[in-house]
C-alpha cells in the first residue's frame, strides 16, 4: 500500500520548509532511518530521515520547492504497486523570489523592466533553471548570471562552488555581434532609485519578528551598564596567542574570554541563570551559553552546553565550530535550543555600547561592545591611555532584581579585569 511522505516539523518553530536536495531518487529502495532529503527550515538546513520503508515511487516537490509542514513531498510504494493518481498529491510550491517587482515607482523614470541577472526565471531553453537556494543567493551577491553556468551537481544542478568558480573566472572577450556593439552598462541596482520593493519574509525572519514582539510586550525589561578595563584581557590574549601560534594552534578571540568570564560569573550569582515559568521561577544548575551569531537571514544563537565546566580552549574551539555551521545552516535543533543565558557582541563592528532584547524563555542577555582606547584616570590620579569595554545587561524584572543584576556585573568585571581567575 502506498505511503505518502510528508514534510516533517524539524524545529519547534518550523511552519514550512524548502526542499534543498533529494538524497534518493525514484526507484530507490528506502529503509526506515535512511536519509531522504536535505530540508531548509527557519533555522538551519537539516537531513530528513525516512519514517517508513518501501520504494521511492515519485517525488512531488522538486529541489528548491517550498511546502508547509505536513504537506506531501513524495510517496513510497511496494514492489509492483502502481503509483497513486497524480491528483492525490499537491503541486509543488515554487521557492520565493529574492525580491518582487516594485509596488510603487511613481518618481522613477519610465524604463524597460529588467529581471535580476542572478536569478533568471528560466533557462534559455524555457526549462526551469536548476540551482540550489545557496547558489542563487551567492549569485545575487556576486552579480553572476546563472544562465551562463554549467552545473556540476546532480542532473546538472548549479551549486555554490559553480557560482564561486564563475565569479573568480576572468570575463571572456566579447564575441562579434551583428548589431553595433555598445559599452556594457553598469549592473542595475537591486532596488532602483525611487522604487519600492516588497521582500517576502523568510521563515527565520518571521520567527525572529514574533519572538521579539513577544519579548518586548510581555517581559518587563530593565537595563544596567558597566565599563570594564580590557587591558588585562588584551595582554593575556596576546601572550597566549603567541604561544598558540608557535604550536600551530588556533588563536583565541576576545569573545572567548568574555564567554569564559560569563560562565564563571554565573556560578558566583546563579540567580541570573533562570527563567520565568508562570507560577514559578526555574533555576538552572548548568550554564548553557547562547551566543548570538549573525547569518544571512537574521540571527541564531548556538549553545555552548555546560560552559562552566569547559576550559577557555574548549569554549573557543566549540564556538568556532558552532558559528561556522550556523552560517552554513548546518546546526541541529539541539545545538541552538535550551540555552539559559545569552551573550551578544557587536564589538567587531565597532559598536561601543548597546542593549539587547531578552531571548525568552531566558532572563538575561549581555551586550558586549568594542574595546575603545580612551583617556582614563590612573591609579595615581593622573590621566593615562586606557582600553575600555562597555557591557550592557538586559534582564526580565519578574525573575531578577536590580541588585542581583548589579552583583552579577561586579563578578563579571572581576573575571574580565583579572582573567586568570576564570582559568583556574
Amino acid at each position: 500500500m502506498a505511503t505518502f511522505i510528508d514534510m516533517p516539523k524539524l524545529s519547534d518553530t518550523m511552519t514550512e520548509g524548502v526542499l534543498v536536495k533529494w538524497l534518493k531518487k525514484p526507484g530507490d529502495k528506502i529503509e526506515i532511518g535512511d536519509l531522504l532529503a536535505e530540508v531548509e527550515t527557519d533555522k538551519a538546513t537539516m537531513e530528513m530521515e525516512a519514517f517508513d520503508s518501501g520504494i521511492l515511487g515519485e517525488v512531488y516537490i522538486q529541489e528548491g520547492g517550498k511546502i508547509e509542514v505536513g504537506g506531501r513531498i513524495g510517496v513510497l510504494i511496494e514492489p509492483g504497486e502502481k503509483l497513486p493518481a497524480a491528483g492525490e498529491a499537491p503541486a509543488a510550491a515554487p521557492a520565493p523570489a529574492k525580491s518582487e517587482a516594485p509596488v510603487e515607482a511613481k518618481s522613477a523614470p519610465a524604463a524597460p523592466a529588467a529581471a535580476p541577472v542572478a536569478e533568471p526565471a528560466a533557462a534559455p531553453s524555457g526549462d526551469r533553471l536548476k540551482a540550489s537556494p545557496l547558489a542563487r543567493k551567492v549569485a545575487l551577491e556576486k552579480g553572476v548570471d546563472l544562465s551562463t553556468i554549467t552545473g556540476s551537481g546532480p542532473s546538472g544542478r548549479i551549486v555554490e562552488k559553480d557560482v564561486l568558480a564563475a565569479a573568480a573566472a576572468p570575463a571572456p572577450a566579447p564575441k562579434a555581434e551583428a548589431k553595433p556593439a555598445a559599452k556594457a552598462p553598469a549592473p542595475a541596482p537591486v532596488i532602483a532609485p525611487g522604487s519600492v520593493t516588497r521582500v517576502p519574509l523568510t521563515g527565520m525572519r518571521k520567527v525572529i519578528a514574533e519572538r521579539l514582539v513577544t519579548s518586548k510586550t510581555t517581559i518587563p525589561h530593565f537595563y544596567l551598564g558597566m565599563e570594564v578595563d580590557a587591558a588585562p584581557i588584551l595582554k593575556l590574549r596576546a601572550d597566549l596567542n603567541t604561544a598558540l601560534e608557535a604550536a600551530s594552534q588556533p588563536k583565541l578571540t576576545i569573545n572567548d574570554f568574555v564567554l569564559k568570564a560569563t560562565a564563571a560569573a554565573v556560578l558566583r550569582v546563579p540567580k541570573v541563570n533562570a527563567s520565568w515559568d508562570g507560577d514559578a521561577i526555574v533555576e538552572f544548575g548548568s550554564v548553557h551559553l547562547s551566543v548570538a551569531v549573525a547569518i544571512e537571514d537574521g540571527l541564531i544563537t548556538p549553545v555552548i552546553r555546560d560552559a562552566q565546566a569547559k576550559s577557555l580552549s574548549q569554549i573557543s574551539a566549540e564556538m568556532k565550530d558552532l558559528a561556522g555551521r550556523a552560517r552554513s545552516k548546518k546546526l541541529k535543533p539541539e545545538e541552538y535550543q535550551g540555552g539559559t543565558i545569552t551573550v551578544s557582541s557587536l564589538g567587531p563592528f565597532g559598536i561601543e555600547s548597546f542593549y539587547a532584547i531578552v531571548n525568552p524563555p531566558q532572563s538575561v542577555i549581555l551586550a558586549i561592545g568594542s574595546i575603545v582606547k580612551k583617556p582614563v584616570v590612573g591609579p595615581k590620579g593622573d590621566i593615562v591611555a586606557g582600553d575600555r569595554m562597555t557591557i550592557g545587561f538586559s534582564a526580565d524584572h519578574r525573575v531578577i532584581d536590580g541588585a542581583v543584576g548589579a552583583q552579577f556585573l561586579v563578578e563579571l568585571r572581576k573575571f574580565l579585569e583579572q582573567p586568570a581567575l576564570a582559568l583556574v
